[in-house]
């Protein structure tokens, strides 16, 4: 067990927690998302992730203190969770509960990405990447292995009785398994680069299909993997970035050891096709994602690809309930062809924090022109500040956001 010190300080933390997850606030919170995911929202509602979390120590409040590795995970949740709720809340709901993740060993599809990685900022997560081509012969095709999944039930017990060890009497101890990000083109891009991808379904489109198909059969087969196993999580508080609450999830039949696909949200995306056509977007994109997606409750789909041009494919897509409409969309044609049937998932553009003077009066006028958009065309709005690589140090920037964020959403 960790030193008396170390648990000390993650328990104070984790009391602050649970102290916030009691407020009322929280469950009214969990309502107005309920409403918004059933297409029946009380207002527009706003969530702020991806932050630089390396910009973000305000007197000394990210500042770990606790020398344990374990403790430091936990305790780095905490001071996060905590430091959003004093500066940042936005529609932030605080639960309960930590989530203690199961050791589930995937060995993943057998490519090892080879890339060239640029830096500017060292403290910063969020770097520059130029990867290889490892896909351009037959034989190249062969090294897509299908992932196998196992878990190590005793390390999982271990960690459980650690953060029983911890958390009881604070915060409910929850074992979490696998909350399943499945894009296909996220890593076929990390290994071909998205020009070399790009290319091949011009000049070898037979080849990429053989080459998205084996992923796809390899997603599917790692689904069932998890399914049989009893490893996927629990239905979700989040689905990339925004609130997942739902009246319509868990699905009838639901057994908490033993969660299926269809209880949970699924998250899918093809960001490098912001650039292909409908059809072929059609054509390597939604013909291959579909069957993934009808194994799931929900699905949120999208993210910095814009989509106003291609919504008659997203609606291809099965069980789809949130859009993304990314900074770079025509916000007219996006909400026209949206209207009440999904909800309008806005990303604001995040440069807004990044000039070398910030502007809150600009920011209130790319919120409200989404605003009134939406308004004018019965859109479901919700808006994700997310994809934050600098405010250039100065964290009262984000704060200031999400201040006239909330006088937008709430006006």
């Amino acid at each position: 067990m960790p030193s008396k010190r170390d648990v000390g300080i993650v328990r104070e933390l984790a009391a602050q927690v649970a102290e916030i997850a009691a407020l009322p606030v929280q469950e009214e919170k969990r309502e107005l998302w309920r409403k918004l995911n059933g297409l029946k929202p009380d207002r527009p509602m706003v969530m702020i992730d991806q932050v630089c979390w390396n910009e973000m120590n305000v007197g000394d409040e990210m500042v770990m203190r606790c020398e344990d590795p374990e403790c430091r995970g936990y305790e780095g949740r905490f001071r996060r969770t905590l430091c959003q709720w004093r500066h940042f809340p936005v529609d932030m709901v605080v639960e309960p509960f930590v989530l203690v993740h199961k050791a589930i060993h995937n060995t993943g599809f057998g490519i090892r990405v080879e890339e060239d990685v640029s830096v500017t900022d060292p403290t910063n997560s969020v770097v520059g990447h130029l990867y290889a081509n490892q896909f351009q012969t037959e034989e190249d095709l062969e090294k897509i292995q299908t992932p196998r999944i196992s878990h190590d039930q005793a390390e999982t017990d271990r960690r459980l009785a650690v953060a029983h060890e911890l958390f009881d009497g604070i915060l409910e101890v929850r074992p979490w398994g696998a909350d399943p990000y499945l894009s296909l083109w996220d890593p076929i891009s990390t290994w071909m680069g998205v020009e070399g991808a790009l290319y091949a379904m011009i000049d070898n489109p037979d080849y990429v299909h053989r080459l998205v198909g084996r992923t796809t059969d390899g997603y599917l087969s790692m689904l069932d993997q998890l399914e049989e196993q009893g490893l996927l999580c629990q239905p979700q508080s989040l689905v990339h970035c925004t609130g997942a609450y739902t009246t319509e999830l868990p699905a009838p039949g639901y057994n908490p050891e033993h969660p299926r696909a269809k209880d949970l949200w699924m998250f899918g995306l093809a960001q490098m096709f912001s650039t292909v056509s409908p059809a072929m977007f059609k054509e390597f994109e939604v013909d291959y994602t579909a069957p993934i997606c009808e194994r799931f409750g929900l699905v949120y789909y999208g993210c910095c690809d814009p989509l106003e041009g291609k919504m008659d494919e997203v609606r291809m897509i099965p069980k789809v309930r949130k859009v993304s409409m990314s900074p770079w969309v025509d916000e007219e044609v996006g909400a026209a062809e949206i209207g009440r049937d999904f909800v309008y998932s806005r990303k604001p553009n995040p440069a807004l924090l990044a000039f070398e003077v910030f502007d809150p009066d600009l920011v209130r006028k790319d919120l409200m022109a989404t605003r009134k958009v939406c308004d004018k065309n019965g859109c479901p709005l919700e808006m994700i500040l997310k994809d934050l690589s600098t405010f250039r140090y100065e964290p009262e920037r984000l704060f200031e956001w999400a201040r006239v964020a909330m006088q937008v959403a709430e006006g």
